[in-house]
């Protein structure tokens, strides 16, 4: 990730998975399995088997000391970490079909105290049959780009490999970003790197592109390279506004003709503002990058590390704007939830997946026979929800994303926001509205199975089932929450 940019700003280890959805009438909603590929060699047909995230630090990963990333401490053991890692990495796998890391290192890490404990991050997804790739970052923004001490960084890459050159899911990154080397200077540090490791198979490599790893073309076509992965970074910062058709042209002619060889190792845009990147008929630029380039990775059959799923520069509100999760929890006992299901969504359309519009699902009422509807098909934060005559309008059509510990998100595919309880109000007649997708509990929900093939929808932070008001059959009647009581006007088909 680049300095500087606009956006630089417990438990024993629980599997879950989306099977825990899946019961009783959870089988009429139709959620796409996510199939979880293990991380072979790669070959160079395509790098589709990389479904990853990247596992920053909070504050970024240029340091000068030694990588702690978010979620972790330095005080916690190797089995603390562990275990912290693993209750992670079930939750992205969970939601996203992750089975790939990407993660931080350097030269003030490895061979250290910390470095013994950190290894726990490392094992904890290998074991599970995680692709696991390390990438070193230079010595903060002081470093212009360039490796600051040569020596030590052969030193630390050494010790890497002796650990992990034995482990086919570890994969090498010499170098995150070589900006401050000119093109033909970081194919030299590349190809030299190369030649002193000569035990690692070279589809375990993946080499940066030029500059902030944005340019694949000089490394492509460089036959010391034969055989490597490529690393490609993207963000919309680096370039400005486009249109669809130039973000496709911008991201193709990078990859030149390597796009089979190529993992999107860096990209991303904002998760916690609302936007629906389900939309291509959206102006917003983010929007049309995101969707330019997840239609590029899928075409060509890319992998790639979503930059963050967890870390990178807080700015003002404490947490990353584009990071995909927001962690809860202490000690080991910690979870995710994903900050916009549509961002989530075209993660997941570049690996390969079916997602999108044949998840939509309307939510009907036992009691009226009415759709969960967002009044004048609203995409604005605090729309009121009514229930309406059913009519199949994207405004009564709703996506439910897995959020772990049998949960969702119920999002309107329309806005890319969250079905709400007003205020986090745990109080009995509470409004239920849309709002932008932030991870709050007042936001979850538990679909319970009652008899009639129907289910109750309740929330995670009161335990209150979603109601019709006044138990009405009307149009119009808003929907609240209530202490859950059995009644027909708080039972739901989906």
């Amino acid at each position: 990730m680049n300095p500087g940019s606009q956006r630089k700003n417990a438990s024993s280890p629980r599997r879950r998975s989306l099977l825990r959805l899946v019961i009783g009438t959870l089988a009429a909603l139709a959620l796409v399995p996510l199939t979880v590929l293990a991380g072979a060699a790669p070959a160079n047909a395509d790098t589709g088997q990389f479904r990853g995230v990247n596992w920053a630090v909070l504050g970024d990963n240029f340091s000068t000391g030694p990588l702690v990333i978010q979620g972790l401490s330095s005080s916690d053991s190797y089995s603390t970490v562990r275990a912290k890692a693993d209750a992670l990495y079930d939750d992205m796998e969970a939601a996203l079909g992750v089975n790939t890391i990407r993660l931080p290192i350097n030269t003030h890490t490895v061979g250290t105290s910390w470095w013994n404990n950190y290894r726990g991050a490392i094992d904890a997804a290998t074991d599970r049959g995680f692709n696991v790739i390390l990438a070193y970052w230079e010595d903060g923004a002081a470093s212009g780009g360039r490796i600051t001490d040569m020596s030590a960084f052969n030193a630390m890459w050494n010790t890497v490999v002796s650990q992990y050159s034995g482990n086919s899911r570890v994969h090498f990154e010499p170098m995150n970003e070589p900006h401050g080397y000119s093109a033909g200077e970081w194919l030299n540090v590349a190809a030299d790197w190369i030649s002193a490791r000569p035990s690692i198979p070279k589809g375990r490599i993946l080499i940066g592109g030029t500059g902030f790893s944005q340019d694949l073309r000089p490394v492509c076509n460089d036959s010391r390279f034969n055989g490597t992965l490529l690393s490609f970074h993207s963000y919309a910062f680096f370039y400005g506004e486009n249109t669809y058709a130039g973000w496709r042209s911008n991201v193709e002619t990078r990859l030149g003709a390597c796009a089979s060889r190529a993992v999107a190792t860096e990209f991303g845009a904002p998760m916690n503002n609302g936007l629906n990147y389900s939309d291509a008929a959206s102006t917003d630029n983010f929007v049309r990058y995101i969707r330019a380039l997840t239609d590029v990775m899928r075409d060509n059959g890319m992998g790639g590390t979503y930059w963050p799923a967890l870390g990178g520069k807080p700015g003002t509100i404490g947490y990353d704007w584009y990071s995909m999760f927001a962690l809860q929890g202490s000690g080991t006992d910690l979870s995710l939830t994903i900050r916009n299901s549509t961002g989530a969504d075209r993660l997941r359309h570049a690996w390969g997946d079916d997602v999108g519009s044949g998840q939509a699902t309307d939510v009907v009422n036992r009691n009226s026979g009415r759709c969960v509807d967002v009044v004048s098909a609203s995409t604005a934060n605090g729309a009121e929800i009514i229930q309406w005559d059913c009519h199949g309008g994207s405004n009564q059509q709703w996506l439910l994303q897995d959020v772990g510990g049998g949960h969702v998100q119920i999002v309107s595919p329309a806005s890319g926001k969250c079905l709400d309880v007003d205020a986090a109000s745990t109080a009995d007649n509470a409004r239920v509205l849309l709002w932008s997708c932030n991870g709050g509990a007042n936001q979850q929900w538990q679909l319970r199975a009652v008899s009639g093939g129907h289910v109750e929808i309740v929330a995670r932070h009161s335990g209150k089932c979603l109601d019709v008001a006044g138990s009405s059959t009307a149009n119009s009647a808003r929907l609240q929450h209530n202490t859950c009581r059995g009644s027909a006007s708080q039972q739901w088909t989906v």
